[in-house]
């Protein structure tokens, strides 16, 4: 990488930095210091500007670096994560963000934890939450790593870990200075950028081929060293029925997930009221639509122009197929148009990346203070006590990201965020989804789903082909691999769901029908409603 790729793009790092602290920073200044302030942003936004602060945090580095590589390296089969990612919001338009609205206050727990036993219900919901964050955080710290290491050369790895450290560094100054408002413009702002760059390469591709599509399939094709098992389904999972388990697998994963993503399900709460959650989600639908069709454009067009192998060549993963593209498209390395479009290219996925951590640490630290810490003081924490325990948290949670991201640098970041989405599918989506809609959920079956979801999807991927038993893995030098999928959720999601019924027909408790008619009038009306 020449010594012009790299000032211009750090100089372009270096701005967006600077203008989202002067957002933190007027924010931090403004703000009364309350719990609803800090979570919520003071319930103030409105449906277009929570619409595009959901997209911003939902088009994270796994959609724009990691997407884009697995279908320049896989075709066909890596479209299936873009199609998983979309589909997964019919799930929350109709199931989730209006109902969760209304019956909530900050975190997942509101919810699940109305009509039970608070303190085993919060602790539950709050660990599992955390783990879906710390798990989504990784994905976002790899992708750190692997775009800076493109930009200085690839050469030194102490140049990944000093990129994901600092990226934990400005995660935690923005969730700790400035909280939900300072969190959503930063995602609005980033949105706005990543949507206005991959406008601008899809143009690019599709200029380069003349807008001929079949010219662009045929030539990624080509290119691939697949011919036409590139465009067709089975190049990574129809291998044999293994991969072919590991498809459905995913696929319930991605279309699940989304529903039980804590940052997600936080962004409800910005807004005053569930009809402003409803239109929200239908300006994300509409924004994160758009960015997915141009995926499949851009992954095929780095197939067809960059080529697999140099794409490889720069990080296994693929995780650098975007900037390798605009740096062809402007020109080449040499040409200054080559430069500059790579430098904004990298600047707009180095802000996706502080975007989405930022949203995903700010939900994990309010499950600890809101959920863990209020529970396990075994009273109601004061309000600004809670919000100086969120900000130590935030801490903590940077720290383990961190350490988990340098672990994990060589994965692909869509398949961590796959990871991510199989546990919250596991654990947090039956949990809610019993507590809106069944009459007799007790508090043991609100337990039980949550850990018989979480326990075996963590379990399940320690013992997968991740961690250990390929050269892929986490630890190729070792094999206690007893798992043969990678992802866990054809068996923890039905688990899940199977641990919440069993423990609720076993409990001994009998349902509240007045708090039950109670959360229901409320999640269905919004009366009470926070």
């Amino acid at each position: 990488m020449t010594g012009h790729h790299q000032a211009l793009a750090l100089g372009l790092f270096s701005a967006f930095i600077v203008v989202t602290l002067a957002i933190t920073t007027w924010v931090g200044r403004n703000r009364q210091g309350s719990a609803e302030e800090f979570y919520a942003g003071g319930r103030l936004f409105s449906p277009m500007e929570n619409g595009f602060a959901i997209a911003g945090d939902y088009m994270s580095a796994a959609s724009f670096l990691g997407l884009t590589g697995l279908i320049a390296l896989f075709g066909y089969d890596g479209l299936l994560y873009a199609v998983g990612f979309q589909v997964a919001w019919l799930v929350v338009l109709f199931l989730v963000a209006e109902l969760v609205r209304n019956c909530g206050r900050f975190t997942l727990a509101d919810v699940v934890a109305a009509r039970m036993s608070e303190r085993p219900v919060r602790i539950a919901t709050g660990t599992s939450s955390v783990t879906v964050s710390v798990l989504y955080l990784v994905a976002q710290m790899v992708g750190a790593g692997s775009l800076v290491a493109l930009l200085l050369g690839g050469t030194s790895p102490a140049a990944r870990a000093w990129t994901v450290i600092g990226v934990g560094a400005l995660m935690v100054i923005y969730v700790s200075l400035g909280g939900m408002r300072a969190t959503t413009w930063i995602q609005i702002v980033k949105a706005v950028l990543l949507l206005a760059g991959t406008v601008a390469l899809t143009v690019l591709v599709l200029l380069r081929f003349h807008g001929d599509l079949d010219r662009l399939l045929l030539t990624a094709a080509e290119r691939s060293g697949h011919g036409d098992a590139f465009l067709a389904p089975g190049l990574k999972y129809g291998g044999d029925w293994t991969a072919r388990f590991d498809f459905i697998s995913l696929g319930l994963a991605l279309v699940l997930g989304t529903a039980g993503l804590p940052h997600i399900l936080s962004r409800f709460y910005t807004v005053p009221t569930a009809r402003a959650a409803r239109r929200s989600v239908l300006w994300s639908i509409g924004l994160i639509g758009g960015f997915y069709l141009m995926t499949f454009v851009l992954g095929f067009g780095a197939a067809a122009i960059v080529g697999p192998e140099a794409i490889r060549g720069a990080n296994a993963a693929g995780n650098t197929a975007i900037p390798l593209l605009a740096l062809d498209l402007g020109g080449g390395p040499d040409s200054t148009g080559g430069t500059v479009l790579f430098a904004v290219v990298a600047a707009v996925a180095f802000a996706t990346i502080l975007a989405v951590v930022a949203g995903i640490t700010l939900a994990s630290s309010a499950s600890v203070a809101h959920d863990l810490y209020a529970s396990l003081r075994r009273r109601r924490a004061k309000q600004r006590s809670e919000v100086a325990v969120a900000r130590v948290a935030s801490v903590g949670i940077g720290v383990v990201a961190i350490a988990l991201g340098l672990l994990a640098r060589d994965l692909n970041v869509a398949f961590l965020v796959g990871l991510a989405f199989a546990v919250a599918a596991s654990a947090n989506l039956p949990a809610l989804l019993y507590s809106l809609f069944w009459r007799g959920f007790t508090t043991r079956g609100a337990v039980w789903a949550v850990y018989g979801g979480l326990v075996p999807a963590l379990v399940l991927v320690v013992l997968s082909p991740v961690v250990s038993g390929s050269p892929e893995s986490l630890f190729p030098g070792v094999d206690f691999q007893y798992f043969p999928l990678q992802n866990p959720g054809l068996v923890s999601i039905p688990a899940g769901f199977l641990a919440g019924w069993l423990g609720t027909v076993t409990s001994s408790e009998t349902p509240d029908e007045a708090k039950h008619a109670e959360t229901e009038v409320r999640s269905l009306t919004g009366a009470g409603a926070a």
